[in-house]
């Protein structure tokens, strides 16, 4: 997969046009193979990827922040478990953001957020997050337009104000067809072991599927930012889905240009009995 062609290709540019259905689901233009290639370099990538959180864990001056969003069986989880399998647990909390408790409800809808996102030397991964207080308040509607609205420009704001203050933050829309979520839902009915994964609300979701896609479209292309873009993943393909946000994150994380932290003390002077 060439470098940096993720971050190019998959960018949805601040202020520019954008269309979900312009980006297609099932892309694999990026890779010159197929699945039964690609593990090689899906393990080359996620060893970048260790090396990196290594120099931002002893750097301890960046903080990276993931936010993945998706569509239901859009992939998520099997992102972050693939993606992430071999950085060292002690650099990395993921965070999956569920319905709000009713505490998170009696405070501002960032409150519960702000207090997950990373500190110096740290990955962390919201596994939906903030744009929940948009995306299905809006289509569900939860609240009225006098309430969504305003958040647009409040998670900005709170994006540029994490990003001045360190944190580099990367936004994925893992884009999947109506059909090949049918097949996913499908699949988990079809096995037992699967069935903890199907939610018949699930059902519910998907009779909005043309909302949803309109406004997770309006939300992306208003809150794509120089400090805070999106990137939109074609996810009906799992290992592609997994090489494109594997490449991202190790790109975003070379352009940090970090390096271990030069010790005060001369390594000759020490003597250990």
């Amino acid at each position: 997969m060439s470098v940096e062609g993720a971050l190019r290709k998959y960018l949805v540019k601040p202020e520019g046009k954008f269309t979900l259905a312009d980006r297609e689901t099932n892309d694999k233009s990026l890779f010159d193979g197929e699945k039964v290639d690609h593990d090689p370099y899906l393990d080359e990538l996620r060893e970048e990827l260790k090396i990196q959180q290594n120099h931002l864990y002893a750097e301890n001056k960046n903080r990276l922040l993931v936010v993945i969003q998706a569509m239901d069986t859009g992939g998520k989880d099997g992102t972050v478990k693939s993606v992430f399998s071999k950085v060292d647990p002690q650099g990395i909390h993921v965070e999956p953001f569920k319905k709000p408790s009713e505490d998170d409800l009696a405070h501002d809808f960032l409150w519960r957020v702000h207090s997950q996102v990373p500190r110096n030397g740290q990955i962390v991964v919201f596994n939906r997050s903030h744009y929940e207080d948009i995306i299905a308040v809006r289509v569900k509607k939860i609240y009225p337009e006098k309430i969504w609205k305003p958040r647009y420009q409040h998670i900005i704001d709170f994006e540029r104000m994490l990003a001045e203050e360190g944190t580099t933050i990367i936004k994925l829309f893992l884009h999947i067809s109506k059909d090949e979520q049918r097949k996913r839902l499908q699949a988990r009915l079809d096995n037992v072991v699967k069935h903890w994964k199907f939610n018949p609300d699930d059902l519910k979701d998907r009779a909005r599927w043309d909302d949803f896609q309109e406004v997770y479209e309006d939300v992306i292309r208003k809150t794509s930012t120089e400090h805070a873009p999106w990137y939109v993943i074609p996810a009906d393909r799992k290992w592609y889905r997994n090489l494109v946000v594997a490449r991202i994150i190790v790109d975003t994380m070379k352009g940090l240009d970090m390096k271990f932290p030069i010790a005060d003390w001369m390594a000759e002077d020490i003597v250990i009995d």
